[in-house]
């Protein structure tokens, strides 16, 4: 069937419409797949050629990053093992370190309280050798004194001259 839109332009064999979509439509694609491969042929191939080369260098690229991050991620894990090694190794001494210290502490506490101790018994006897002397000796300018009052009043002449050549003696002697 064919049907002709422009009646008055048509002219035997001249212009006209064919509205079968099969025939049309067939011909048209193959008219245009013609015109594109042969004008775009070159273009597109080269358009695509570098596409792929690119794709193909980002590819690789990425397989180099991917073994390099590998390469620093494992170096990476071996530095952080060997940091806590450290730290851990750190850590015991510190602990060790601060119990000697603790311990050096506390004995130089228990020697110094010892000294003071010792000080305070020092001082405390020393104390009491200077009361004891202290109270001898008013004790003894006591009798002395007591003795002089009475002395002279028990005493004669041959009892005190014994006790003088008695004293003599005991002086000599010492």
């Amino acid at each position: 069937m064919n049907f002709n839109l422009f009646p008055l332009f048509a002219v035997e064999g001249g212009f006209g419409l064919n509205l079968n979509p099969l025939d049309t439509n067939l011909i048209n694609l193959i008219i245009v797949i013609g015109v594109l491969f042969t004008f775009l042929r070159g273009f597109l191939g080269e358009m695509l050629e570098r596409r792929r080369q690119a794709i193909l260098a980002n590819l690789s690229d990425a397989e180099q990053n991917l073994k390099n991050a590998s390469v620093a991620l494992n170096k990476a894990q071996l530095d952080l093992a060997e940091a806590q090694e450290r730290a851990a190794r750190i850590l015991a001494d510190g602990k060790t370190r601060a119990e000697s210290i603790r311990v050096n502490s506390e004995r130089r506490t228990i020697d110094a309280m010892a000294a003071l101790k010792q000080d305070a018994i020092a001082d405390l006897s020393a104390e009491m050798v200077r009361i004891s002397e202290e109270l001898r000796l008013q004790t003894a300018l006591q009798a002395i004194e007591k003795a002089m009052v009475t002395l002279p009043t028990k005493l004669d002449e041959t009892a005190h001259s014994k006790l003088i050549d008695q004293s003599i003696v005991n002086l000599e002697q010492a």
